[in-house]
């Protein structure tokens, strides 16, 4: 046994940072006001020296804050409604002043420029104002102009000047300041020159993008930008060698996975949310109560019903293998019987619109499913722009926003369909768009009975999905009517046929192939009803 005493751990040294700077003087302009009079309190504490215009000048000076306007510190009033009041030398040269140069420094002298060390400005809210669908000119007006000049300046001018646009960022300056006896080290004041551009190169996007739907809705633009804010960091990618992270897209009000609300369960994985995704979507096609379970993007079981409930069991039925696992979504508010029936097997996710406390209840004991609600379904009729990435690129594109309705079949076949295969068709081809290409939905009273995803040609899509209904249902030829769905023609007869040869009774797909009549030969030969879209849904 060693019975020497452990030597003394070492005291902790406070390293000092030869590039901090001192806050002596700060211009605070702000429209969220979320901490202000805290921070500017903390400020004075400092002796720093406050600049304001306006709304901000007026929230400090009625918490007893002594503020300088602007227009004082320049000599010059505001003007044009407050369009011109920090664009002025006296600003920009206290802020754009290169400490450590003589002939700026100079020039500071001879024109009476003091140094501004702390610029606090958050902009407009021009996002916020168009979400509110106010009108041209009002939206204009919310587009912030010396707001992004100052910040734009104190980033640049960052060896020398603090730069805040987010009131997230105030206790960071605090600390800092605390630390170094009112002074911010180099490496935060490069943190936040990062997060001032950023700040600003997502206004203008936002405003780019405004303004390209007010010139002409249709048209593609020049030049492109996507602005988005980070809401989480993620364990990781689609594997845990990818690091990941989930983005709002600024301005929108989408209903959906990425603006869900958690309610109980892990962190949800890229892969969760990619998957829920796919789910929610699917299940805004139909007006009736809906349920759809998804893994790996595709759709494992859809079906409708008169509850909740009874579309789980239906959808459910497809393919209960794949089930285990997935990701359940609905477009009603999840009951509590309908919990009880899904905790009976194992899912990574339930989204809907809203769930009954009592449901809560019956889920609690599941700590690692994930609950999220939305507070609404998605418009399948809106218009929006997707985008992938390709190397070196951006693939930009409408959504797939295509309905087909009764009115738009046209009857090929000897033999038109039913009441009940037409109904059917009109579901499975709606399942359709959300399988992977290509794709084939087997279908039957509201529900999907097979379904065959993403292979490399349909003829295999058709065996596949027809094995699935065999393996759940045994022998299908029983049904006195089965449809299916194809979301893009058939190049050749023999998917067709693959069909037919499952006990399908009726057919819908886009129609064109260059070998259509051979495809409504085969059709008409084996009895079958077949009705053509126009349209086809493609989906990679």
């Amino acid at each position: 046994m060693n019975n020497t005493a452990a030597a003394p751990a070492p005291e902790a040294k406070t390293i000092r940072d030869p590039k901090a700077v001192k806050v002596k003087r700060a211009l605070l302009s702000v429209s969220d006001k979320a901490g202000l009079v805290e921070f500017a309190k903390e400020l004075m504490a400092h002796g720093v020296e406050i600049l304001s215009t306006g709304g901000t000048a007026k929230a400090m000076k009625d918490a007893g804050i002594d503020v300088k306007d602007v227009s004082e510190h320049t000599g010059f009033p505001e003007m044009m409604d407050g369009r011109v009041k920090t664009l002025h030398p006296t600003v920009h040269g206290g802020i754009l002043s290169r400490r450590d140069n003589d002939n700026h420094v100079q020039a500071q002298a001879d024109h009476n420029i003091g140094d501004i060390d702390l610029v606090v400005v958050n902009l407009y809210p021009f996002v916020e104002t168009v979400a509110k669908d106010a009108d041209y000119d009002t939206c204009i007006e919310n587009i912030d102009i010396g707001g992004p000049a100052m910040l734009r300046s104190a980033a640049k001018n960052h060896e020398f000047v603090t730069v805040v646009t987010d009131p997230q960022d105030y206790q960071a300056v605090l600390d800092d300041m605390k630390a170094h006896d009112g002074a911010t080290t180099y490496k935060l004041r490069q943190q936040l020159a990062a997060n001032a551009y950023a700040a600003t190169a997502t206004y203008d996007s936002n405003i780019s993008s405004w303004f390209s739907k007010q010139i002409d809705a249709d048209d593609y633009p020049r030049r492109t930008s996507i602005s988005g804010t980070l809401k989480q960091t993620l364990r990781y990618g689609e594997n845990p060698h990818q690091s990941a992270a989930l983005y709002m897209v600024d301005g929108s009000s989408r209903p959906g996975a990425a603006s869900a609300t958690q309610i109980q369960g892990k962190e949800l994985s890229y892969n969760n949310i990619n998957d829920t995704d796919a789910a929610y979507e699917l299940v805004a096609e139909f007006d009736e109560p809906a349920v759809a379970i998804i893994k790996h993007a595709n759709p494992c079981g859809v079906a409708i019903g008169n509850t909740i409930l009874q579309a789980y069991e239906e959808a459910f039925k497809c393919d209960t293998v794949s089930a285990f696992g997935g990701i359940i979504a609905m477009n009603r508010t999840l009951t509590a019987d309908s919990a009880k029936r899904i905790i009976d097997t194992f899912s990574e996710v339930i989204i809907a619109p809203d769930v009954e406390a009592a449901a809560l209840d019956v889920l609690k004991d599941k700590k690692n499913v994930r609950v999220l609600t939305t507070g609404g379904m998605p418009d399948i009729h809106d218009r929006r722009r997707m985008i992938t990435r390709v190397a070196g690129g951006l693939l930009v594109q409408d959504n797939d926003f295509g309905v087909i309705t009764r009115d738009d079949l046209k009857v090929v076949t000897e033999r038109e369909p039913t009441e009940d295969e037409y109904r059917d068709m009109l579901f499975a081809f709606k399942v359709g768009k959300h399988v992977k290409s290509n794709a084939i939905v087997y279908a039957r009273d509201h529900a999907t009975v097979g379904i065959g995803a993403g292979q490399m040609n349909r003829r295999d899509s058709s065996r596949i999905a027809a094995m699935k209904m065999k393996e759940m249902d045994g022998a299908p030829a029983r049904y006195d009517h089965l449809v299916v769905a194809s979301d893009a023609f058939f190049p050749f007869a023999d998917g067709l046929i693959a069909a037919a040869e499952a006990g399908v009774t009726a057919v819908i797909q886009p129609g064109g192939s260059i070998r259509d009549e051979e495809v409504i030969k085969a059709a008409d030969e084996r009895g079958l009803a077949m009705v053509y879209t126009g349209m086809r849904h493609f989906k990679h």
